[in-house]
């Protein structure tokens, strides 16, 4: 039970940034392909989403338009975490005053009730949204592992075409259909020109 929570908390991405995950292990990050065009990466990423991989990404140098349904990516987590952080907030900032007014020091002020819930709203809404704030933040940093200072992909000198003219799959060691010579056949049945194991 507690292994099926970490994992949809997202702590297989942190051992992974701290170097505690298997992927720390391995020789290799995996195999980057790369291809000439737009439409050339968009049926490749049909191909390997469709071959079962789930550690993969695609590089291009501008959006590709409905390449995230080509990859089969699932919604974003980031919502979920901003939401619960927000909620989060907003109760704390109610709690506090409920506490600090009704409890801990009960004043008469203006001949309001101890508990005047209606004066509470302003600091209950400001806690919210900083709160959803920095949840949306930090959570979109902790889910895309950043800052990353450095990747293994920078180590490909193919792989600066990324930001140019080329366009580029890159699947991870780790997955679990991973197999070097059977998942570089794909790729290169898929169109790629160039297909290369980057190291880590």
């Amino acid at each position: 039970m507690i292994d099926v929570l970490l994992k949809l908390a997202g702590w297989n991405l942190v051992q992974d940034f701290l170097g505690w995950g298997k992927a720390s292990q391995l020789k290799n990050y995996g195999l980057l392909a790369e291809f000439e065009t737009p439409a050339a990466v968009y049926h490749a990423c049909e191909k390997v989403r469709d071959a079962g991989y789930r550690n993969w990404d695609s590089h291009t140098p501008f959006p590709v338009h409905g390449l995230e349904k080509a990859m089969g990516i699932p919604s974003s987590r980031v919502p979920w975490v901003a939401l619960a952080t927000g909620l989060t907030g907003a109760a704390i900032g109610f709690t506090l005053q409920t506490w600090v007014h009704a409890v801990t020091y009960p004043l008469v002020i203006s001949g309001k009730p101890y508990f005047a819930w209606p004066t509470y709203i302003p600091i209950t809404f400001e806690l919210g949204v900083l709160l959803t704030a920095l949840g949306a933040l930090f959570g979109m940093l902790a889910i895309n592992q950043l800052p990353r200072l450095h990747h293994p992909l920078f180590g490909s000198e193919r792989f600066e075409r990324v930001t140019d003219d080329r366009f580029f799959i890159a699947i991870e060691a780790i997955d679990p259909n991973y197999d070097e010579e059977a998942t570089a056949a794909l790729l290169r049945e898929a169109g790629a020109v160039h297909v290369e194991t980057v190291e880590r």
